[in-house]
C-alpha cells in the first residue's frame, strides 16, 4: 500500500508543481539511533505528499509517523497503513493522547514523527511564528529526540507552475541543551522554525539554481499547442528546444 501510495504521490506532485527544490545546505547531522520529530510549517494542502517524498528520499531507513485528525481517519482507514494516527482535535483529552502516543512512536529508535504544531494552514509570511505548547511539551518530556525544523513554500518563478522549495533547519537535542520549560520549548522551536523560512524565503527570492539540490523535475511549458509551436520553432531556427521559459536557470 505505502510503496503504491508514494508512487502516485510523486507522479501527482510531478503533474502539478515544475520542480521540487532543496537547498543545497542539505540535512544537519543526526543520528538515526534516536527518533527524529521533523516538524514543519503547515502551508498548504501539498505538505503530507511532500514530507513523503522527502521521507522515501533522506530517511528511507527509519519508520515514519503523523498525526491526522481523528474523524478524517475513521472516514479513511487506510490511512494507518501509511503511518497516520488519529488525534481528537480541541480537546484536552486530544492533547493527552497525542502526547502519548508520539512519546510511544519516539520511545523507538528509527522512528520519525513529522508534525505541523501550527495546528492550521498559515501563510509563510505569518509572523511572529507560534506553536501549539504540545510540541513544546514533547521537547521537555523526550528530551532524547533529535527536533528538525522543516520549512517549505510553493512559489512562482519563471514557469507557469509552481516551485516547491524545501529547507532543514539545524538540528536541536533537548537533553544537550539547559534545561527548559514546555512553553519555552514551543517558542525556542518556534523561533527555530522562524528562521529557517526566513532563509528559506531569502534564498527563494534569488532565485539562484546554484543555491538548490533538484529532488524532482515536474512539468514544464504552457499547454500542447504552444509547446509544439515552440518545438517547431527551434527546429526552423537551429535552436535546441526546451519547454522552460528560462532553461538557463535551471540546469
Amino acid at each position: 500500500m505505502l510503496r503504491i501510495f508514494s508512487a502516485y504521490s510523486r507522479w501527482f506532485v510531478r503533474r502539478r508543481f515544475h520542480s521540487v527544490r532543496v537547498l543545497n545546505t542539505g540535512l544537519p547531522p543526526f543520528n538515526l539511533a534516536s527518533p527524529l520529530v521533523i516538524y514543519l510549517n503547515h502551508a498548504a494542502w501539498w505538505d503530507p505528499l511532500i514530507c513523503l517524498r522527502l521521507a522515501q528520499t533522506y530517511f528511507a531507513d527509519a519508520d515514519s509517523y503523523a498525526p491526522i485528525d481523528a474523524a478524517a481517519l475513521q472516514r479513511y482507514a487506510f490511512f494507518k497503513r501509511l503511518g497516520f494516527y488519529g488525534v481528537a482535535s480541541h480537546s484536552a483529552r486530544g492533547a493527552l493522547n497525542f502526547l502519548r502516543t508520539t512519546g510511544a512512536i519516539l520511545s523507538a529508535p528509527r522512528n520519525i514523527a513529522w508534525l505541523t504544531p501550527q495546528g492550521r494552514f498559515m501563510d509563510v509570511r505569518e509572523r511572529p511564528l507560534k506553536l501549539q505548547r504540545g510540541i513544546g511539551e514533547l521537547a521537555a518530556q523526550m528530551g532524547h529526540a533529535t527536533f528538525i525544523p522543516l520549512a517549505i513554500e510553493y512559489s512562482f518563478w519563471t514557469e507557469p507552475r509552481p516551485e516547491v522549495l524545501i529547507s532543514f533547519g539545524e538540528a536541536i537535542v533537548p537533553q544537550q541543551e539547559f534545561p527548559r520549560s514546555a512553553r519555552e520549548w514551543a517558542q525556542d522551536l518556534s523561533n527555530a522554525l522562524e528562521e529557517t523560512q526566513d532563509e528559506l524565503a531569502a534564498r527563494s527570492c534569488r532565485r539562484d539554481a546554484a543555491e538548490w539540490h533538484l529532488l524532482d523535475r515536474g512539468t514544464s511549458g504552457v499547454n500542447a499547442v504552444y509547446n509544439t509551436w515552440s518545438r517547431v520553432r527551434a527546429r526552423v531556427t537551429g535552436r535546441l528546444y526546451t519547454a522552460d521559459h528560462y532553461a538557463e536557470e535551471y540546469k
